[in-house]
């Protein structure tokens, strides 16, 4: 399993653990991670949220008054070494 999916599935079981209900998907070049965040969250919990997705390559909060709170993390997948570096237009 890649380190990227390995990160990814940590920080989701980390924001299941202290009680939000995570949702994660996979794209191309990265794994999403979204939770609902509720008003009653305590500032202990948010310390432990924060440090959690501190460890994505991004993280944020997206509020509006229709839909609440969500938590989102992003971990970047790794791109594979190829023996072409230089890429297609690149001459030797």
């Amino acid at each position: 399993m890649p380190a990227s999916e390995v990160s990814a599935e940590a920080i989701a079981a980390r924001l299941s653990a202290v009680g939000l209900t995570t949702r994660v998907e996979e794209h191309d070049g990265s794994t999403d991670i979204e939770a609902e965040v509720p008003e009653s969250l305590s500032a202990e919990t948010w310390r432990e949220v924060l440090d959690v997705v501190a460890e994505a390559d991004r993280f944020g909060l997206l509020a509006t008054s229709l839909n609440g709170r969500t938590l989102w993390a992003v971990v970047h997948k790794a791109v594979p070494a190829t023996g072409d570096v230089g890429g297609p237009g690149h001459q030797r």
